[in-house]
């Protein structure tokens, strides 16, 4: 299909770039130019990251963006319940790709704590995330099933990290491909940024962005949540 054929609400904006390099670079610069002038109009800026392994080269990119980093608040859309040093971390990711250089000077507010068990820790992260600044950009990401942040279809909690109304700002939830446990951000709080980009790359993700156009019913495929929201995607193929 071709991105011509998507019916988006008229609040979305779709960026389609010719490559992921491309898609990297473009998605990068915008996320600074709002990160500085946040910084112009607030004294800091609070920018919001999804993990996994397609936003390597995008927070490569950003790493090398001039800005006052000191001045940045660094947390994550969600988070696999694994210490930092396992390499599925989406913490360990931003070690590693983005908190380097001048970027080092960030500010992060994670989302894994050490406990007794999923929930416990969930309750450790909405603590630690009522010291968050407003959301000023947040990057999301999208799976093949229509999941975002780590709200997926058919999770035990996800009518609840749906819910615009709930008063938590992080969810334990349950992923159907290993590692399962996961934390994540509630919409509740992920509707609050300021600018909410969505990056997605491949034929197989367009589809999947169709499908998801195509119903309401946001417990099948939760990014439905989201695309009726002022939203900027940003696609190659």
């Amino acid at each position: 299909m071709a991105i011509s054929e998507l019916q988006l609400p008229a609040s979305v904006t779709m960026h389609s770039l010719a490559d992921g390099k491309a898609l990297a670079a473009t998605l990068a610069h915008d996320v600074a130019e709002r990160l500085r002038q946040a910084i112009v109009d607030k004294g800091q800026a609070c920018l919001v990251l999804s993990g996994g392994r397609s936003p390597v080269p995008f927070l490569e990119k950003l790493a090398g963006e001039a800005l006052d980093w000191s001045k940045v608040t660094v947390s994550l859309a969600d988070e696999r319940w694994v210490p930092v040093e396992h390499a599925d971390s989406n913490a360990g990711l931003l070690v590693r790709h983005l908190f380097k250089g001048p970027a080092a000077k960030a500010r992060f507010v994670g989302l894994y704590h050490c406990a007794e068990s999923l929930d416990a820790a969930a309750v450790l992260a909405d603590q630690a995330l009522a010291a968050l600044p407003p959301i000023d950009v947040l990057v999301l990401g999208m799976g093949d099933d229509g999941h975002t942040a780590s709200l997926f279809p058919a999770s035990p909690n996800l009518p609840e990290g749906l819910d615009l109304r709930s008063t938590h700002r992080c969810l334990p939830m349950l992923a159907p491909s290993v590692p399962r446990q996961r934390l994540s951000m509630t919409r509740a709080l992920l509707a609050s940024a300021g600018f909410t980009a969505l990056s997605v790359q491949g034929l197989g993700k367009l589809a999947t962005l169709r499908a998801a156009l195509a119903a309401a019913d946001p417990t099948e495929m939760p990014i439905r949540a989201f695309l009726h929201d002022p939203l900027d995607i940003y696609w190659c193929p």
